[in-house]
């Protein structure tokens, strides 16, 4: 008897059981089983207005709750530069604080996820003790596609060890102007080299499939993210340099140096791709729906989501936010799928039904943001493991990915000068035995200067923002034990007459900036970096290490340099830098743009008529390799 009733129960339960799973999987896009076209039109059919527009919305974490996410159906959320759980969270802070907000887009009726997006453009620079590598400018100077796609894929890890799916990166830009405060964001001046470097899109996301289907976004799994090329298109062209100004060039031009990066970003699956704020000829980016759905959407091919820039459609008019309601008919319209708003989600909701229920924007474009937006989260793998854990913690500033990051410093260095005279004997590579050698210079122990923006926060910092190596650090762990270094930042004539230097390197270079705060007509080195070059080189024999964004004005200075080296803005192991410079490895590294006179020449790229450089683009001397000799 009771072995029957126990038979019985078991067959209930076995029954129960299939009911669950068959009301679950009577859901088409709960079932992971079925085609992400099946799974998206179903999800579609079931969602009211208010869902979709909700996935259209994306908000700063600072404004985010479980609530809100619920009650607005909030499709994603961002971290902007500095915007961090606590001041040095660790991995476990970033994972707990995603995943509560991340229940709450799950205990809505139909529980989409939402997707978490950072800025990780030269590693997870939000976060402290993450990898910091090169910016891309330094990446341009390689001229090594393959080591960046393996910074790509170091990123990834370095990101998903936070809980965080989606980076904002790369940016493709072609900075044709120094002037520009993104420039150190561009790879180069040069489309092909920029072209070259979207294989950090198959670092980020994965190598994509024979027969993946063309313009459809793609991620590898877990230890992927989603991607975003921007910002289409032009932004490294405006006038002057200014950001978010007005890019004046013809369809030829537009077409021949800023879009074709974006047809290799999408032949590489990039998933996302974000709106710039500049115009061309007169036409805000956000506006322009001949380019982002005529050209990008359609002619391109592109079936990843089109997201705008932080306050994007504000900036549509002037002054930003003038007439919002007018700004969101025009970037929906334009072809925007999702907007990071990033404050003013019931503003920016309340407009978008209003503008839908009007038939200012019709049902079918509100559908195909929708579409977009779901084909990249089926692609994630979102709806199958929306929840974070700590399984990658171990990846965040791990050894391999420092090392990565010093490689890629060593490859990035370019040696513009190597002897006060063209006949005189190079001081490179430096020998590490010697009495006594002076560091100086306001860069060489400086973390945060060392790092430049985006890192940390969003405009940069100033000393020991995150871990890592400074370049004085290097120096001293590099030389022989018996070699003096004495490190003074600005060292006054005292210093240099009563010590008897075998050699001086003086470290220089801009303060960390980030967009429109590095717009600069004059680009000079920040003070005293001028006097400090002129006292100690007037003094001591040098070698000159300058740590900026871009090219600067170094002409008037060169004269009195025995050795001049291009470190870019290198990251957290300065440790690469010590290693060409003391000959350990050899010098590699090409100008990724070119290196102007005087800033009245420009803009001033290769092949333009009159190019009269002090360095043109592709100039990079060399040194051989070990040095073993000693003073």
């Amino acid at each position: 008897m009771a072995s029957r009733e126990m038979a019985f129960l078991g067959i209930h339960l076995l029954l129960c059981w299939a009911a669950v799973s068959g009301a679950e999987y009577a859901m088409a896009y709960k079932d992971p089983n079925q085609p992400v076209k099946s799974r998206i039109r179903d999800l579609m059919q079931r969602m009211t207005l208010a869902e979709k527009i909700g996935q259209m919305t994306q908000i700063e974490r600072k404004v985010a709750t479980p609530q809100i996410m619920k009650d607005f159906f909030i499709g994603s959320v961002l971290s902007g530069g500095g915007s961090v759980p606590a001041p040095r969270a660790s991995a476990g802070a970033w994972v707990d604080m995603i995943n509560e907000l991340q229940r709450g887009s799950l205990s809505t009726r139909l529980g989409i996820p939402m997707i978490y997006g950072i800025d990780a453009i030269h590693g997870n620079n939000n976060v402290y003790n993450a990898t910091i590598f090169p910016h891309n400018v330094g990446l341009g100077a390689t001229r090594d596609p393959e080591l960046v796609k393996r910074i790509g894929a170091a990123t990834a890890l370095e990101v998903r060890a936070t809980g965080i799916p989606y980076a904002f990166a790369p940016c493709i830009a072609v900075c044709r102007d120094p002037r520009w405060g993104r420039c150190f964001e561009s790879y180069s001046e040069d489309h092909r080299i920029v072209q070259a470097m979207t294989d950090i899109i198959l670092g980020l996301q994965g190598d994509v499939p024979e027969n993946h289907a063309k313009g459809f976004p793609y991620v590898a799994g877990g230890r992927k993210v989603v991607a975003c090329a921007k910002h289409f298109v032009g932004d490294g062209g405006t006038q002057k340099g200014i950001n978010e100004n007005d890019t004046i060039i013809d369809p030829n031009g537009l077409f021949g140096i800023h879009m074709p990066a974006y047809l290799d970003a999408i032949a590489k699956g990039v998933s996302t791709v974000m709106i710039s704020y500049s115009s061309w000829n007169g036409v805000k980016m956000h506006t322009n729906r001949d380019l982002i759905t005529g050209v990008l959407k359609n002619k391109l091919g592109f079936k990843g989501l089109v997201i705008s820039d932080w306050e994007g459609l504000d900036r549509i008019t002037s002054p930003p936010g003038a007439n919002y309601t007018y700004s969101v008919e025009a970037g929906i319209n334009a072809g925007i799928d999702m907007v990071m708003v990033p404050k003013r989600y019931a503003e920016f909701i309340g407009n978008l039904t209003f503008l839908v229920k009007h038939k200012f924007i019709s049902m079918s474009r509100i559908d195909d943001a929708v579409r977009r937006i779901l084909r990249v989260k089926f692609a994630l793998g979102l709806f199958d493991k929306p929840l974070a854990d700590l399984s990658l913690a171990d990846q965040l500033g791990k050894k391999e990915h420092r090392e990565l990051a010093r490689e890629a410093v060593r490859k990035s260095l370019v040696l513009l000068k190597n002897g006060k005279n063209s006949d005189d004997v190079p001081l490179l590579p430096l020998p590490k035995k010697a009495p006594r050698i002076l560091v100086a210079g306001s860069h060489a122990h400086n973390m945060g200067y060392q790092c430049g923006g985006w890192t940390i926060e969003w405009y940069g910092g100033s000393g020991r923002i995150t871990a890592g190596t400074t370049i004085l650090e290097a120096i001293r762990s590099t030389v022989d034990p018996a070699t003096e270094v004495v490190f003074s930042e600005n060292p006054d004539a005292d210093l240099l007459r009563d010590h008897d230097f075998s050699y001086a390197i003086v470290v220089v270079g801009e303060h960390p900036y980030a967009e429109t705060f590095g717009d600069s007509l004059n680009l000079t080195l920040a003070a005293p970096g001028p006097t400090t070059i002129q006292r100690v080189c007037g003094a001591v024999k040098c070698v000159v290490v300058l740590v900026t964004g871009r090219p600067v004005v170094i002409e008037p200075y060169l004269t009195v340099m025995d050795a001049l080296v291009a470190a870019w803005l290198p990251g957290s192991e300065g440790q690469g830098v010590a290693d060409v410079l003391f000959g350990d490895s050899g010098f590699t590294g090409r100008l990724p743009r070119t290196w102007f006179r005087s800033v009245d020449q420009l803009p001033m790229n290769a092949g333009d008529p009159h190019y009269d450089p002090l360095f043109p683009l592709g100039f990079g001397l060399t040194t051989e390799e070990p040095c073993i000799s000693d003073v």
